[in-house]
């Protein structure tokens, strides 16, 4: 994708979406962090049916502790790998109440000090619970930047370090959900539905399916 493409490209997702959120459903930063731990290897919307009774009872690091891990495994079994993600859950409460007075930590280092954070969890909880123009890159966003030239790289890290160096920064802000959403609902992995692309003008993808 030309530089010159860039900008009008993100002005067309904003004015098709102009305050894209995240589909994961949740109360705080604590229940966010939770939630996209959850999510790995798993849809939003699934990990938002075994959370929707959860995070009515449990909101903070101390209440998921008093769960335990056998009643919160209760709570997840319908996602994948919900064991671990289980085991994953109540070490980070426990970090966060050891070393953060049970608050969730606005630094990227710290997060990913916590069981089941890497980069992508810390860049979404930053972004979405704190407003850090960071950019959590998915299978969704990685296919996304590569099929329209937007950032090409062979790795996540490659495609977050082009997408931070050119997306402009008044877009930076929204950029990891315009891209999401669009990757999950128009530019999808088989079916790319090129017809209903706002963006299909400045998109170097040479299949197009229009």
């Amino acid at each position: 994708m030309k530089k010159a493409d860039i900008d009008p490209f993100f002005a067309a997702l904003a004015a098709n979406n102009p305050n894209p959120t995240s589909e994961l459903e949740y109360v705080n930063p604590y229940t966010l962090l939770a939630a996209v731990v959850l999510s790995a290897q798993a849809t939003d919307v699934g990990v938002n049916k075994a959370t929707k009774s959860l995070f009515k009872a449990v909101d903070n690091p101390a209440a998921m502790l008093a769960l335990g891990e056998n009643r919160l495994r209760d709570h997840i079994k319908t996602i994948g790998l919900f064991n671990s993600k289980a085991k994953n859950v109540i070490a980070l409460s426990e970090m966060l109440i050891a070393n953060h007075d049970g608050a969730v930590p606005r630094d990227r280092e710290a997060l990913e000090k916590l069981p089941g954070v890497g980069r992508k969890t810390a860049n979404v909880v930053l972004n979405v619970a704190f407003g850090e123009p960071t950019i959590a890159v998915d299978t969704h966003i990685f296919r996304v930047g590569n099929r329209t030239g937007l950032a090409t790289g062979k790795t996540p890290l490659e495609v977050e370090q082009k997408l931070l160096k050119r997306v402009p920064e008044k877009w930076k802000l929204h950029a990891h959900h315009w891209l999401i959403l669009h990757g999950r609902y128009v530019c999808k992995a088989r079916k790319p539905d090129c017809a209903a692309c706002v963006v299909r003008q400045y998109c170097g993808y040479k299949a197009k399916t229009v």
